[in-house]
């Protein structure tokens, strides 16, 4: 899998495949290396509890919120700078395009948004050891608050009404991160990582505290000697709920596991690219919640 130094997931969504070259055996030399990552899927599984809820049964006006979509097409740029074998840094700069529909409680028309900007910069140090057949690492950092987090219903009888504080840009905190990761080589044809990552946010703003969320990752990597590389990976993702006087507790948090086959590919010396497929095995949600039926990532990779 192409990417930089962490699993990457965000607070509407089930979203969590890793991204670390490092934890998955590759090993980092010094220099700078770029990454360009799209993302698309589609919030268009309406869930309750770990079931599918049956839209078509709500009745209008109801007394809650019944969303209907969001579309999610992101694009993330991470630059990755080894200052030596071991040391290395990561800023990666999301940018999201996101399209969202709900019937508010109370209402009988869907009111709509649109945002699309800068979300949450994320800043990340690790640590990585490097060995004949195995490799172990830790990662550790910061996301910064600057994703904006004022958007407003555009569209529909919420129009001019400020949108959900998980659905924003941004979530206007300041986050920890921190993780560790591991790596073998059972076989010479076999490679094996597991990694955990924990995001805590630290305080509140604006009466909103985005969730801690928990990502766990595993996979295994079949070792060629062509230009394709086979991959599968097992992510499981834990949400909190929200909190405060802005937050949606009652429908926000839960458990997602996701089968995610793929494929790296050497285009060149330098250059690589990878496309993978999240599938979900099991989702739990508190609450109404939207979920994707499937997740693409795909992207380029090079070392300048």
């Amino acid at each position: 899998m192409a990417g930089a130094a962490t699993g990457f997931g965000c607070s509407v969504c089930g979203c969590s495949l890793s991204s670390d070259w490092a934890a998955q055996g590759y090993s980092m030399m010094p220099g700078l290396q770029a990454d360009v990552r799209y993302e698309y899927y589609e919030q268009s599984d309406l869930r309750s509890g770990t079931q599918g809820a049956d839209r078509p049964a709500f009745t209008f006006p109801n007394n809650q919120e019944i969303q209907q979509g969001t579309l999610n097409r992101n694009v993330w740029l991470d630059l990755d700078y080894v200052g030596s074998p071991v040391w290395g840094v990561t800023i990666q700069l999301p940018w999201y395009d996101r399209y969202h529909s709900t019937v508010a409680a109370g209402d009988v028309a869907v009111s709509t948004s649109q945002a699309s900007g800068v979300s949450d910069v994320r800043l990340l140090g690790r640590y990585q050891h490097f060995g004949l057949q195995d490799s172990y690492g830790l990662q550790f950092g910061l996301k910064l608050p600057t994703g904006r987090f004022d958007q407003n219903f555009a569209t529909g009888p919420q129009a001019g009404a400020p949108l959900d504080r998980g659905l924003q840009l941004g979530t206007g905190t300041t986050d920890v991160l921190a993780g560790a990761s591991c790596f073998t080589r059972p076989l010479d044809s076999l490679g094996c990582f597991a990694q955990v990552m924990l995001d805590q946010p630290l305080a509140s703003k604006d009466g909103f505290r985005p969730a801690a969320s928990l990502t766990l990752n595993g996979g295994v990597r079949f070792l060629t000697t062509g230009w394709l590389t086979p991959q599968v990976q097992l992510n499981v993702r834990w949400d909190g709920r929200e909190s405060g006087v802005n937050a949606d507790r009652a429908n926000s948090g839960g458990t997602m596991i996701y089968v995610s086959p793929g494929m790296t590919a050497d285009l060149g010396h330098r250059l690589h690219a990878f496309t993978f497929v999240q599938l979900p095995l099991y989702q739990r949600v508190n609450g109404l919640q939207l979920e994707p039926r499937w997740l693409l990532s795909l992207g380029l990779r090079y070392e300048l």
